[in-house]
């Protein structure tokens, strides 16, 4: 047996999770030690209202992980017991990669008595040596887009990678950035769960029955921000809609006096919680580019953008191709 279901974000603030098909929800809490998902409370409450299954998740911000952990346990500790607790691990070439995970996912554990389970796309499963995390406990959700570019619906059958690392199975499987359901205009992450709803309690419970002992959480750090290089032919007021921010907001945070004065190869910092309006953002290939140097332009990494859209090989892009940035 299988359940489908959806994984959202700020990116989906103003979903009707009502409206819209789904056994569980997997929901953004935190990144880092000062980002909290400002939607995430009403999401979980709805969807415990309308009787979904429960997840919280936080993405790693690459940190202390203690710090990180108790952070986000902190800010979860109303529904542990109820939900799916994970750890999104989207940090590439991170050379402790699989020792900070396992820390964040120990500390949580140690302050939950739950087993969280941890996040990737199926590149980083197979890049690294996940075999301490495995043999711990921790089961894997993996990540990996087999039909990118095609809007669908659910898809529970949607085929598994035949390489899945130290684990050689997933708990549950993210399919598709380009979902299409009901009650929704944009496009959700599709996700499948492999078991029934007694088992996904079974991993949201507490091991042995006693009320967990959260940390106090961390000190709030400032918020980071992102970068985007001018190009040529670029405005700040494009700029600013691409971000879903504003000029006077850019301009004051890059300290440009005259907002028609900026040059091509210019950085500039975008301010945080900018979010292009709350939709994916997409690029279009151009003759000559390369991934690395789309990837610089819009302040992301290669990797995260052969996640995004379903690419082996990062030296195979074609002029003409659509990708998602964001």
């Amino acid at each position: 047996m299988s359940m489908n279901g959806i994984d959202i974000s700020s990116w989906q603030r103003g979903i009707d999770l009502a409206a819209v098909p789904c056994e569980f929800v997997v929901v953004k809490a935190t990144e880092g030690t000062s980002y909290l998902n400002p939607y995430c409370g009403e999401n979980l409450r709805q969807a415990e209202g309308q009787g979904k299954k429960l997840g919280v998740y936080h993405f790693a911000g690459g940190g202390n992980p203690n710090a990180e952990a108790e952070y986000f346990v902190e800010n979860v500790k109303n529904c542990i017991g109820k939900a799916i607790l994970v750890l999104d691990w989207e940090i590439q070439n991170a050379s402790n990669g699989t020792e900070w995970a396992k820390s964040w996912l120990d500390r949580v554990y140690a302050l939950t008595r739950v087993k969280p389970l941890i996040y990737m796309s199926n590149h980083l499963v197979n890049s690294l040596n996940w075999s301490e995390v495995a043999a711990a406990g921790y089961r894997l959700w993996n990540a990996y887009y087999f039909n990118y570019g095609t809007p669908m619906g659910y898809r529970p059958d949607a085929p598994l990678p035949e390489r899945l690392g130290a684990w050689g199975t997933a708990v549950l499987y993210q399919y598709t950035s380009e979902g299409n359901l009901e009650g929704y205009s944009g496009y959700l992450d599709l996700d499948v769960f492999y078991g029934t709803p007694g088992d996904w309690d079974a991993y949201a419970r507490i091991e042995d029955g006693s009320q967990p002992n959260p940390a106090p959480a961390p000190e709030p750090q400032p918020d980071p921000v992102i970068t985007y290089k001018i190009r040529r032919g670029d405005t700040l007021s494009q700029i600013a809609r691409r971000y879903g921010t504003t000029v006077a907001a850019l301009a004051q945070l890059n300290g440009i006096s005259n907002p028609n004065r900026i040059y091509a190869g210019q950085v500039l910092q975008i301010p945080s919680g900018s979010s292009g309006g709350g939709q994916p953002t997409y690029y279009v290939v151009k003759w000559g580019d390369t991934l690395s140097g789309i990837a610089n332009r819009f302040g992301t990494t290669y990797q995260r953008l052969m996640q995004l859209n379903g690419i082996s090989n990062p030296n195979r892009i074609f002029a003409g191709q659509r990708l998602r940035i964001y």
